[in-house]
């Protein structure tokens, strides 16, 4: 085929587009506070084969896991998808990711043919099992989390199937709220179908089929041109999830990244922790999401989004790891461990790319869970996933307040919380001094508070970093740790990393997540950025003493003289840093 360069460019802008309308729709239609406030959520496009060509600008870790679960989807449908057909599915073991992600596929058909697939995943607030949430840490099997759905039509011709449905809404404890939001993904869906068929009736459908697979060739042909580029040779990292809630044993998370002549990589997890008890494991499709988002972070920003990316990455996960469990191995919480992943990979590719690669962030999202009942037996189920700070960067300072590289999140905001739920939340700031040192440092962790207004609540915390911190990389210092408290009275009580207990009435939860690493030198750091800091807050001046060896004034302005002898001092003293002041 001759590429028009114009025409694959408006197809190419015409497939995202579709797929970011595809995104809005679920934010204007969705029901609980974890889709249409916190966004968790996705949205792409799939040519006819399946192959994944486009994604909205939603969770990226999301997305590298479409092409297996659709694969799953075309083993057990191919031959038997018709128009009006709607398939949902989200077991792990057949391609999905944990049990509240529910994918929904919708085959697109134009002039007769299967042209193309709208996929839309959602994270349900609820899809029953044994805690409210179905995202607990401590599952010990599979079936304790939840509905396990292999590829299912939902819609057969456009029939909605009824046992389904009802089969859903009987499992879940807010079934209003998982129907409203699979509704969204249903209009989603709708969505994409009909921007691509108006795509298809200005260019052509077999144009557009021609346009999609030159898409994939062409994500390809520019990843392999880029990687070929890199140093050669065999880069590993390691880093540690703190436990898995059962034992005080750490999962080491191992990658050794080989970069080929041909302008391919290979992934290695061997080393990597065996699966666990804890419900901590990630499928290996998840596995494989979080490993090609990491590479795609440091290539270039204009390369597409789609599976020819993938083609030039080869992943090695031993059978049986916490990277790829087997039945019954349980995974509820696996967004823990692809945020480790995350972690190791950045780690080896600060080795390949250093100019490309921040230290790393606060560990991952964390999540804090808090279910009961209204006075009128109507349940509750808070799902707040508090989003936190950046590493600090080759060039610049980390950030706060963000979601974690790896997602597309946003904190839910306390008044939505606190309107719709039994709680207050108490504070919701800073926490200073947790940001990991350097010349740029990272970003400060958040500290968020809930007092429980129900009678009684269960509580659910699934946090980390708690005993390895976030690593800073080129000289600088680790990031703050996460801690947990809880107070009854005037009683505050230190609280695990991950936990499930029943709390009564006033009590307060307290959760302070991890700070980011820091970038280069402390002692190089910028002494008028130090004092910004300590204005602004996010450090003392104790810290600017001991860890950028800063001097303030009394009225809080820098001490040029005292600054300079200390940094003297400092620069004679090995990890002067951590001596003096």
């Amino acid at each position: 085929m001759k590429v028009d360069p114009i025409t694959f460019a408006v197809i190419k802008s015409g497939l995202d587009s579709i797929a970011d309308d595809m995104a809005y729709t679920v934010v204007r239609i969705a029901r609980s506070e974890i889709v249409k406030d916190v966004m968790d959520f996705s949205a792409a496009l799939c040519a006819g084969d399946g192959q994944m060509v486009a994604q909205a600008k939603t969770i990226a870790q999301h997305l590298g896991a479409i092409p297996e679960a659709m694969a799953s989807v075309l083993q057990k449908f191919e031959g038997d998808l018709h128009e009006g057909d709607v398939v949902i599915m989200n077991d792990p073991y057949h391609g999905g990711m944990h049990l509240p992600d529910i994918f929904m596929f919708v085959p697109i058909f134009y002039g007769g043919a299967r042209r193309a697939f709208a996929v839309v995943i959602c994270h349900h607030t609820d899809v029953g099992g044994r805690v409210p949430g179905s995202n607990a840490s401590d599952s010990t099997e599979i079936y304790q989390e939840g509905l396990r759905i292999p590829p299912l039509k939902l819609y057969d011709r456009g029939v909605l199937d009824k046992t389904l449905e009802a089969l859903i809404k009987i499992n879940v404890r807010v079934p209003d709220r998982v129907w409203g939001d699979l509704s969204a993904q249903f209009a989603a869906a709708q969505v994409g179908k009909r921007g691509l068929e108006k795509l298809m009736q200005r260019y052509g459908s077999d144009e557009v089929d021609a346009y999609m697979q030159e898409l994939l060739d062409y994500a390809e042909r520019m990843t392999r041109q880029e990687i070929r580029a890199w140093p050669k040779g065999t880069y590993r990292f390691l880093d540690h999830i703190d436990d898995d809630g059962f034992s005080d044993q750490s999962i080491p998370i191992k990658v050794a990244i080989t970069v080929n002549d041909d302008g391919t990589l290979l992934v290695d997890y061997t080393g990597s922790s065996p699966q666990v008890r804890g419900a901590l494991n990630s499928t290996l499709s998840f596995t494989h999401s979080l490993t090609y988002l990491s590479v795609r972070c440091v290539l270039a920003k204009d390369l597409p989004n789609n599976v020819g990316l993938f083609r030039c990455i080869k992943v090695k996960v031993p059978e049986a790891s916490v990277l790829n469990p087997v039945m019954p191995g349980p995974c509820a919480a696996r967004a823990l461990t692809g945020y480790r992943v995350f972690d190791a990979m950045l780690g080896a590719l600060a080795q390949i790319v250093p100019d490309r690669v921040p230290a790393a962030g606060e560990g991952g999202n964390s999540v804090i869970c808090i279910s009961g009942l209204r006075p009128n037996r109507q349940p509750f189920i808070i799902v707040d996933m508090i989003c936190g700070a950046w590493g600090g960067r080759p060039d610049k300072d980390g950030v706060e307040a963000v979601t974690n590289a790896s997602q597309n999140l946003s904190n839910m905001p306390v008044e939505v919380m606190e309107a719709e739920h039994p709680v207050r939340i108490e504070d919701y700031s800073f926490v200073p001094d947790s940001c990991g040192a350097g010349r740029y440092r990272g970003g400060v962790g958040i500290r968020r508070s809930y007092r429980i207004l129900a009678d009684e609540a269960l509580l659910q915390m699934r946090t980390d970093r708690v005993r390895f911190a976030p690593y800073g990389l080129s000289g600088g210092s680790p990031g703050g740790k996460s801690r947990n408290f809880m107070e009854i009275g005037n009683e505050r009580t230190a609280l695990p990393g991950k936990i499930t207990t029943r709390i009564g009435k006033g009590t307060l939860i307290i959760h302070e997540q991890a700070g980011a690493g820091g970038f280069g030198d402390p002692l190089a750091r910028d002494p008028e950025l130090v004092v910004e800091d300590v204005l602004d807050g996010k450090i003392t001046q104790a810290y600017a003493a001991e860890q950028h060896a800063v001097v303030l004034s009394p009225s809080g302005q820098l001490d040029v003289v005292a600054t300079g002898r200390l940094r003297a001092l400092r620069a004679d003293v090995p990890d002067g840093r951590h001596h003096g002041g």
